[in-house]
C-alpha cells in the first residue's frame, strides 16, 4: 500500500491511493470514471462533490452545455453504482452562462440522477454573501446542493445537526395535555433548505455559509473551493461513524477533511496532481493540530460600521455634493 510521509503514521492511519477496505483515507489521483471502475459496488454511504461547472477553470475543457452535461454521464453513472443502496448523495452545483444567459446547472443534471432511480430528498440552497459583481443582472449569491437518496431507507441524523432556536420559549396554544408547554426541540431547530423571502424572519433555512474567498481561512490554490463547514453538515447528518465518504471531484481535500474530522474513511478522486498534494499536506495540518478551519455553525462576521472598509467612502461623499 502507498503511503505519504505525514503526521498521519503517528495517528494510525492507513493511507492509500486506491480503494482498499482495510484504508483510513484514500487519495486516488486520476480520472473519477476510472478510479471508479475499480471500487465495489455499494461502499459509499455518503458521496458530496461538486463537479467541474464548465466556466473555463484551468483544471476544465469549456465545451457547449449539452457536450459537458454528456460528457460527465459515464462518471454519474460509476457514482451510482459505488453508491450505497442505503446511502447519500450530495451534488452541489451552481450556474453555467453564456453570453449573459444563466443555465442552472441543477436543473440540467435532475433527470439525469432520475432517469438512475435516485430520490431527491431536498434542493438545498447554500447562500453566501460574497462573490462576483455583476453589472447586467443581479449578483449571484446562492448554489444548490441536491440530496438524493438510492432507496427510501437512508440514514438521516437530524439531532446531530439541528441548528440553535430563534425564540427557544415558544409554547404550545392549543388546548389539550400540551398547552403551555414548550413547543420546539430542546436540541434546536431543523436547519431547513428555503428562501428567506418565504418564510417568516425566525423560519429561515438558507445555509448562510461564506464561500472561500481571499479571506478565508480555509483558502488555498484551488480557484472554487468547497467550505468544510458545508460538507460537514452532510456528513453529520447522513451517515455514521466509521462510513465511507467519496468526493470524485474532491480538489484540495475540503470534503475528505470534513469526513476524516468525525470518524469517517474518506476517499477522493482528482486529476489534478497539485491539487492532490495539497489535500494531503492539508490533511498532515489537520493531525498536527494546524490546519486553518472555520468552526462548524460559527455566525457569519456582521461588520459594526466602524471598520474602514465598512465606511462611505470620502470620495464618495464628495461626488454626491456636487
Amino acid at each position: 500500500m502507498d503511503s505519504v510521509e505525514s503526521n498521519l503514521f503517528q495517528e494510525n492511519k492507513i493511507i492509500s491511493t486506491h480503494f482498499d477496505a482495510s484504508a483510513d483515507i484514500v487519495f486516488a489521483e486520476g480520472e473519477a470514471k476510472n478510479i471508479l471502475s475499480q471500487c465495489p459496488d455499494g461502499f459509499a454511504t455518503l458521496i458530496i462533490t461538486s463537479p467541474p461547472y464548465n466556466i473555463g477553470k484551468k483544471y476544465e475543457t469549456k465545451t457547449r452545455l449539452d457536450e459537458y452535461i454528456q460528457q460527465l454521464r459515464p462518471t454519474i453513472q460509476e457514482i451510482v453504482r459505488v453508491l450505497n443502496p442505503k446511502g447519500s448523495l450530495c451534488w452541489q452545483v451552481g450556474n453555467y452562462v453564456e453570453n449573459g444567459e444563466v443555465f442552472p446547472l441543477d436543473i440540467y443534471f435532475y433527470p439525469i440522477f432520475k432517469e438512475m432511480g435516485l430520490q431527491l430528498r431536498n434542493r438545498i440552497i447554500w447562500t453566501f454573501e460574497h462573490g462576483l459583481h455583476c453589472s447586467i443582472r443581479f449578483s449571484g449569491r446562492y448554489e444548490t446542493l441536491l440530496w438524493f437518496t438510492k432507496s427510501e431507507e437512508f440514514i438521516f441524523n437530524l439531532d446531530a445537526v439541528r441548528v440553535p432556536s430563534k425564540y427557544p420559549g415558544k409554547t404550545n396554544f392549543r388546548p389539550g395535555p400540551k398547552y403551555g408547554l414548550p413547543s420546539g426541540n430542546p436540541l434546536g431547530k431543523n436547519p431547513g433548505d428555503v428562501w428567506r423571502l418565504m418564510v417568516h424572519e425566525w423560519e429561515v433555512g438558507l445555509w448562510n455559509i461564506p464561500n472561500v474567498k481571499a479571506n478565508h481561512p480555509e483558502k488555498t490554490l484551488h480557484p472554487c473551493q468547497f467550505p468544510i463547514e458545508l460538507v460537514e453538515r452532510c456528513v453529520l447528518a447522513m451517515t455514521s461513524e466509521n462510513d465511507w465518504v467519496l468526493d470524485p471531484f474532491s480538489g484540495v481535500g475540503s470534503s475528505m477533511l470534513a469526513a476524516v474530522r468525525h470518524n469517517r474513511h474518506a476517499m477522493g478522486c482528482e486529476k489534478e496532481a497539485t491539487y492532490v498534494e495539497e489535500a494531503k499536506r492539508r490533511m498532515d495540518l489537520l493531525f498536527s493540530g494546524k490546519l486553518p478551519y472555520r468552526p462548524l455553525g460559527k455566525p457569519v462576521y456582521q461588520p459594526s460600521g466602524k471598520e474602514k472598509v465598512a465606511q462611505i467612502p470620502i470620495a464618495w461623499l464628495e461626488e454626491q455634493k456636487q
